[in-house]
Order: C-alpha cells, then sequence, then structure tokens
C-alpha cells in the first residue's frame, strides 16, 4: 500500500527545480544587495541585531561574539564566520568607503592580515549606520519571520543613507555577480538632488555632480572612459592605479615614494611582486623596496640605481604590478526580488522612491499618532469645559466602569477619552494646565494638517527628502579620495622623458641597452677608438642603431617576425654596461634573433602609416613590401611580417616613402639600385619576390634606401676594417632581379664587404668590432670616390679582430631616420 503513495518523478526534473529553488535562495537571501538600502541580508542583520541590542555609537563596545551570537539565533541559519566576517569587512575603512561598525580591536589590515578572533573584538554601530535605521519604529518596512518563525525581521531598512552607491558591493551568486564601485558622498548626494529637482536629468547631467567612483584607498581613476560606460549601461571597466612620487637622493640618486595603492590590492603582495620582479631582472633599475607604512599613512620607498629614469621604472610598475589594476563594474542589485543591471540613473531612481515610500509610511504613523492625540484632548476639552458636571457625574458611579459608561453617554464621548478624563490627574484641573491642553491641541492640529498636506502633494515628500539628505551630507560629507585622470594622455610617462637622439646596441647574446648619443666623442678617422661594451670573450655588439625616446621601433627577427616597443623603454645604461636581456622586453621566440629595426614617429596617423612602407630583404636576394599601417597593431607575442623560406633569413628592413630607391649588397662587393615601384605592395602573409640575382656562396649583406638620389652618397665597409664613399648616381638605375654592378673591390687585404650605408658630409659614423670597441667619426672626413675602387683604411682593428656592426649617426639638422 506504501508504494501507491510514492509519485514517479523524472530526474531531470527534480534536478532542474532543485537548482532553479538553490539559485534563488542564494540569489536573493545570500549574495546580492537590494537596490533600496544596498544591504545584503546578513548586513541587514547584523545592523538590525546591533540596534535591538543597544550597541549605538554612543553606548559602549561589546564584544564582537556578543552579536554573532545574536544574529546566528535570531536571524541568520547560518556559520559563525559568515556573519563574524562580514562585521569585520563593516569595520575596515580600507573595504568601505563610509564604515559602518566601529571596532576595537585587530581586524585586519591592507596588507592582509586576517582579524582576531570574535572574542577578542569589540563593536558598536557608527554613526552613520544609525541613519540606516532612522524611522524603523514607525512601520516604516515590512517585516518578515526569521528561520523559525518566532522572531520579526525587516526585509529592508529606511536607509536615510544612499549605501548602495557610497558603499557600494560585491557578491558571487549562482550564474550572475555584482561589483559595485564605491562614492563619494557629498558628490553622491549631490548627484540625487539634482535628480529630485529634475527626474528628466540625463546620465551626463549626473556625472556633473556624480564624477567618478571614489574608493576608500584612494589612487588615480586613469581614464575617464569605462567610468561613463559603467554609468550609462551598468556595466564598464575602470583602470586604476596607485599614487606616487619622486623624491631626491644625494648624488643623483631617485626614489619612488608609493602613497596610495588600488583598491582590493593587497599591500604585502604587492611589495613582493617588485621584489619578485627585481630579484628576476624583470626590472633592472631598481636597487631596493622598502616598506615604511606605520599609524600615519602608507609609504612604500622603491629605490632607484643610479641614472635611472623613474618615469620609465613607474612606466614598468604600471605593466608587471598591481599599481594598475582594472576595476569591472556590474551595478547589478534586487529590484523587488529580483537581479538587475541597472545605470546611475536607475539606481538613483529606486533609492528616491524608497524613501519617498519611508517618508509617506512615517507620516502615515505620525499621522495615526496624532489623530489619536487630538482625539484624547477632545475630550479632555469637553471635561474642562463642564467641569463640575463631570465630577457629579463621576462621584454619583458606583465603579470606574459605570463612570465610564456614564460619561461617554452624558458627553458622547468615546471609550478612548472617557478613560483619559478618569485617569485625569487633579492639577489638570488648574487654569495652567488647562491652557496646555488648549495650546498642545492647537500644535496637534497644526501637525494634522501638515501630515496631511505632505500626504497629498508629492513635491513636498521630495522636499522632505532632499532637506534630510543635505543634513546627511553637511554631518558626513568629505572630500574625494580617488584622483580622476579624465584621458590617458593627461598622464603620459613621455612627458617626463626628454625626446633626444639615442643610441641603442644589441649584443650576439641578446642585450640590449638604450645610450645618449653625447657619450661617444667624434675622432679621426684611422683613430684607435674607445671602450664601448664590457663584453664576454664571445659575446660582441651586433647591432647598433639610432632613434629618439618618443619614436616606437619595430623589431624584426630572421623569422619574418614583428614586435614592438617605445624607446624610452629600453633601459639605458652606461657606455660600459652590459645592458638588458632583449627577452624581458618582448616575447621572442627562444631559437629567433633580432635582425633589424624600424623607427616610426607614430602609428596613430592615417595619412602617415598608410603613405608609408615597410621595404625588406632576405639574405637569399628577395625583396618585400608592405604599408605601415599592416604594422600599426603588433601585438606582444609578435605578428608575421615575413614569410621566410627554410635556409633563408630576414637581413634588413626599412620604412620608405613610396618614391624611394633601394640599393642592395652582397658579400661579394656588387650592389644593385633599382626604383621601389619594382616592388608591389603586398600583404604580411607573403614571402616577396627576387631583388637581386646571387651566384652559389654568396648573400646580401646590406639594403639602402635612398630618399634623394641627386647628391646622396653610400658608404661601403668591408669586414677588415676599409671603406669607400661613393655618389648614388654611379648606380645606374636598374629593374630588379638583375646581378649589379661592383660597389667595393674585394681582395684578401680588403676582406668582404660587410655594410653600405648612405651618407652624408655632416652625418657621423659609428664602427664597433667584435671585441666591442667603438669608433665614431664624421663622414666628411672620408672623400668620395669612384665605384671601382678598393677604398681607405677607416678602422685599426689591431687585435679585435673583424668589424661587428656599422651605422650612422644622423645630424639633428637633418631629416632623421625616422
Amino acid at each position: 500500500m506504501a508504494r501507491d503513495k510514492i509519485v514517479p518523478i523524472a530526474i531531470e526534473d527534480e534536478m532542474q527545480s532543485a537548482y532553479i529553488d538553490y539559485s534563488m535562495s542564494v540569489i536573493v537571501s545570500r549574495a546580492l544587495p537590494d537596490v533600496r538600502d544596498g544591504l545584503k541580508p546578513v548586513h541587514r542583520r547584523i545592523l538590525y541585531g546591533m540596534s535591538e541590542l543597544g550597541m549605538l555609537h554612543n553606548r559602549n563596545y561589546k564584544k564582537s561574539a556578543r552579536i554573532v551570537g545574536e544574529v546566528l539565533g535570531k536571524y541568520h541559519p547560518h556559520g559563525d564566520s559568515a556573519v563574524y566576517d562580514s562585521i569585520v569587512r563593516m569595520v575596515q575603512d580600507f573595504s568601505l568607503r563610509y564604515p559602518l561598525v566601529d571596532g576595537q580591536g585587530n581586524f585586519g589590515s591592507i596588507d592582509g592580515d586576517s582579524a582576531a578572533a570574535m572574542r577578542y573584538t569589540e563593536v558598536r554601530m557608527e554613526r552613520i549606520a544609525e541613519e540606516m535605521l532612522t524611522d524603523i519604529n514607525k512601520e516604516t518596512v515590512d517585516y518578515q519571520t526569521n528561520f523559525d518563525d518566532t522572531l520579526q525581521e525587516p526585509t529592508v531598512l529606511p536607509g536615510m543613507l544612499p549605501n548602495l552607491i557610497i558603499n557600494g558591493a560585491s557578491g558571487i551568486a549562482v550564474g550572475m555577480a555584482t561589483n559595485m564601485a564605491p562614492h563619494n558622498l557629498t558628490e553622491t548626494i549631490d548627484g540625487i538632488t539634482a535628480y529630485i529637482e529634475n527626474p528628466d536629468i540625463d546620465c551626463k547631467g549626473l556625472m556633473e555632480h556624480i564624477s567618478a567612483p571614489d574608493f576608500p584607498t584612494g589612487g588615480i581613476i586613469y581614464g575617464y572612459g569605462g567610468v561613463k560606460e559603467a554609468y550609462e549601461t551598468g556595466r564598464g571597466k575602470i583602470t586604476l592605479r596607485a599614487r606616487c612620487t619622486t623624491e631626491e637622493l644625494r648624488r643623483g640618486r631617485e626614489q619612488i615614494v608609493i602613497t596610495e595603492i588600488p583598491y582590493q590590492v593587497n599591500k604585502t603582495t604587492l611589495v613582493k611582486k617588485i621584489a619578485r620582479l627585481t630579484q628576476n631582472e624583470k626590472i633592472d633599475e631598481i636597487s631596493e623596496i622598502r616598506d615604511e607604512s606605520d599609524r600615519d599613512g602608507m609609504r612604500i620607498v622603491v629605490v632607484l640605481k643610479r641614472n635611472a629614469n623613474a618615469g620609465i621604472v613607474l612606466n614598468q610598475l604600471y605593466k608587471y604590478t598591481q599599481m594598475q589594476t582594472t576595476f569591472g563594474v556590474i551595478s547589478l542589485a534586487l529590484v523587488k526580488g529580483r537581479p538587475k543591471v541597472m545605470p546611475l540613473k536607475e539606481l538613483i531612481y529606486h533609492f528616491v522612491e524608497h524613501r519617498i515610500e519611508i517618508v509617506i509610511r512615517r507620516t502615515l504613523y505620525d499621522l495615526d499618532q496624532a489623530e489619536a492625540r487630538a482625539h484624547i484632548l477632545e475630550g479632555l476639552k469637553i471635561a474642562l469645559d463642564d467641569l463640575d458636571e463631570v465630577i457629579k457625574t463621576i462621584r454619583a458611579s458606583d465603579s470606574p466602569k459605570e463612570a465610564n459608561a456614564a460619561l461617554r453617554r452624558k458627553f458622547a464621548l468615546t471609550d478612548i477619552q472617557a478613560k483619559a478624563i478618569l485617569d485625569m490627574r487633579l492639577q489638570k484641573l488648574t487654569g495652567l494646565e488647562r491652557d496646555k491642553v488648549e495650546l498642545e491641541y492647537g500644535e496637534i492640529a497644526e501637525k494634522i494638517a501638515d501630515y496631511r498636506d505632505i500626504l497629498s502633494n508629492r513635491d513636498r515628500q521630495k522636499s522632505i527628502i532632499k532637506d534630510e539628505l543635505l543634513e546627511i551630507q553637511n554631518r558626513y560629507g568629505d572630500e574625494r579620495r580617488t584622483q580622476i585622470v579624465h584621458s590617458a594622455e593627461d598622464f603620459s610617462v613621455e612627458d617626463m622623458i626628454a625626446d633626444e637622439d639615442v643610441v641603442i646596441t644589441i649584443s650576439n647574446k641578446g642585450f640590449i641597452k638604450r645610450m645618449p648619443v653625447s657619450g661617444y666623442r667624434r675622432q679621426k678617422r684611422g683613430g684607435k677608438g674607445m671602450k664601448g661594451t664590457n663584453t664576454k670573450d664571445d659575446e660582441y655588439v651586433e647591432h647598433l642603431f639610432v632613434a629618439t625616446n618618443h619614436n616606437y621601433i619595430l623589431f624584426f627577427t630572421e623569422k619574418g617576425q614583428c614586435y614592438w616597443l617605445k624607446v624610452y623603454e629600453i633601459p639605458e645604461a652606461s657606455r660600459t654596461a652590459r645592458g638588458r636581456a632583449i627577452v624581458n622586453l618582448i616575447e621572442i621566440d627562444k631559437d629567433d634573433t633580432i635582425k633589424t629595426f624600424v623607427p616610426v614617429k607614430t602609428l596613430d596617423d592615417e595619412e602617415y602609416i598608410n603613405n608609408n612602407y615597410i621595404m625588406m630583404s632576405t639574405r637569399e636576394g628577395k625583396v618585400k613590401k608592405t604599408t605601415l599601417e599592416a604594422y600599426s597593431r603588433p601585438r606582444r607575442d609578435g605578428i608575421i611580417a615575413i614569410n621566410i623560406n627554410e635556409g633563408d633569413a630576414l637581413l634588413e628592413a626599412a620604412l620608405t616613402n613610396g618614391e624611394s630607391n633601394i640599393i642592395l649588397a652582397n658579400r661579394k662587393g656588387r650592389a644593385i639600385r633599382f626604383h621601389e615601384d619594382e616592388v608591389r605592395d603586398m600583404g604580411r602573409n607573403t614571402s616577396g619576390v627576387k631583388g637581386m640575382d646571387l651566384d652559389k656562396n654568396n648573400e646580401l649583406v646590406d639594403m639602402v634606401v635612398v630618399k634623394n638620389t641627386h647628391e646622396a652618397t653610400v658608404l661601403a665597409i668591408s669586414e677588415n676594417g676599409y671603406g669607400k664613399r661613393s655618389l648614388v648616381e654611379d648606380y645606374r638605375e636598374q629593374s630588379r632581379g638583375g646581378k649589379g654592378v661592383i660597389t667595393l673591390k674585394v681582395t684578401k687585404k680588403t676582406g668582404e664587404l660587410i655594410a653600405l650605408k648612405e651618407v652624408s658630409d655632416k652625418d657621423d659614423l659609428m664602427v664597433i668590432t667584435e671585441g666591442g670597441k667603438v669608433i665614431r667619426m664624421n663622414c666628411g672626413d672620408i672623400r668620395t670616390m669612384g665605384r671601382n675602387t678598393q677604398g681607405v683604411r677607416i678602422m685599426r682593428l689591431g687585435s679585435e679582430g673583424k668589424i661587428g656592426a656599422v651605422t650612422r649617426v644622423v645630424n639633428e639638422e637633418e631629416d632623421s631616420t625616422v
């Protein structure tokens, strides 16, 4: 018979029903705040429980365990840690913009230290939290039974404070999450009053008052687009940065002092991260980091090495650490029990509507109380007006019950009025007391009229809300803590860095550094040079390049990949320093190497990037031309610049303007000149076309892009230190794909051709040997001679081996290499 009572249910239906019930329970009863008071159930129960225990801001502290027990036993059937952790967060001034609980004892720190056990700490309400419970005893909110149906608890608090906006909220429900930013109370109330005065105000109008979130830990909001999006849609990403200053030390050193960090960032974790980056040489300009924070405030000191650029280090800290974070805004809250993502105006609308309901219910309560008192006073007035007859009636009665009935019958009184007359003391019979009754009745009548006017006049209701908010503002308002940088351009590291010419060197081991051009002195040709880089026996400078600090540099590898950096992001080092491993700056493959570089003025100007091209050449004689626009969006892990065939490698890349001449030179001393129109524009993911016909065991060694062929000269340099300067016009223009003409007679004395550079009399020439020696000379000292000659000695190599790299330093009066 028992089987007859079993109802078969499909497991899918039961699982679906159970999961939905669980999800709604988490959403409504645990994880999401109510849009009206901005509180989750646990926070609401904590404040209500503290109010019931009389733990007000001007009363003595009580043990945290006391309130935890009160909330657990009466309202919140969950673990004690859930309640105590919520209390702890309500105490922390680095978690809430306006803490609601006043704590005494250890409630954790911004370093991530946990709070002491609840038996050791004490709490009471903050004064501002009491504003959340104002008028709760005037039937302003609905109540519900607690978990065991023995007590009543409020479903929402009256919330005179716009708590959801000023303190924000965070929580993860089932299938949804909320992450609302805190705001400044003064600005928030200005925005709400503006809405009250003009309900048709748009988001832009509100943002004139509520400029941006205001985080308890201060910091800087970097860029305003995310704020605007969050206010308009309820979702947005806000970039936060630490607040830093730079202090000068003795002997030309500097230190960065961090005084504010982004919201919800652990200070100890941040310090450890900076230290780890320093140890791993990810940031190698830092010599020491100290945490000097105390009760007076935060102070993290990052001491820099001598000659380090504070602006560059700061940019690296923003890039690699939580000194720059993103706060993802999701303005999700419960509206009539349902979760909803809301823009700023809708949040304000629901708060104002809630306060209007509170004002109406409070006024109705006050009206009922006033009318009840007026009713009693009317009875007292009747008794005082006919006092002798009232006394006679009372004396003639045998009992209070009989007297009550006689008074009601004789003077047309209600039971309440008759009881009030019977309870009246003899002193009320004096003339002075009679005047007080008259006065009180008049005042009550005025209040009743005022209450009724409030209930019938919505403008009065809004005016009351506005006045109460302004009083809150005057009492608790303060200044913004978080600075707003509306545009990224307003806070550029480039502003801290002079746009000057610098020399960039890369060794064959992959170390890169940046040095000012002024670090090299000119020498006459044939000089011995000066020591450039302290290299190991098997390491030498392989590449040397000149650019300016604010330029972009496109890095091209032998395998045809392209990477991007700003010049100032390359660490500056002394002439004898080894430099920094380039793999720490860009994510290049382990089996690939940087081969050439192209500095460009900008990647943001459409006209510039569409009218300039990247011309590339490979060792096997191929050339390829692609618009600069194709390289304007490189990724950190690189993009394909050219498809390289097996056995080939990228040799050179240069910037052209569409009207340039190209000269290719091979190791055997021959060169070919052709117009760049000979090479059609093609996409990045291609291999190019033949630029020069090469014999077996021969390869290209250089490519020159010439923009003015009439007066330009090219300098051919051999590996044994010989050079020869010739006019570009000596190289007749041909079609691409030919064998070219002789540019330098290759002999055993001169060695094979190693480089071909375009130079002028104003240019300087830099030559670096495999041993690391550098010589700088003026190209005007090298005379122009015929194309088919051996050339002159430009550097005595001695024991330095062969020449490793050659480049020119462009005179500042010229157009530069960009």
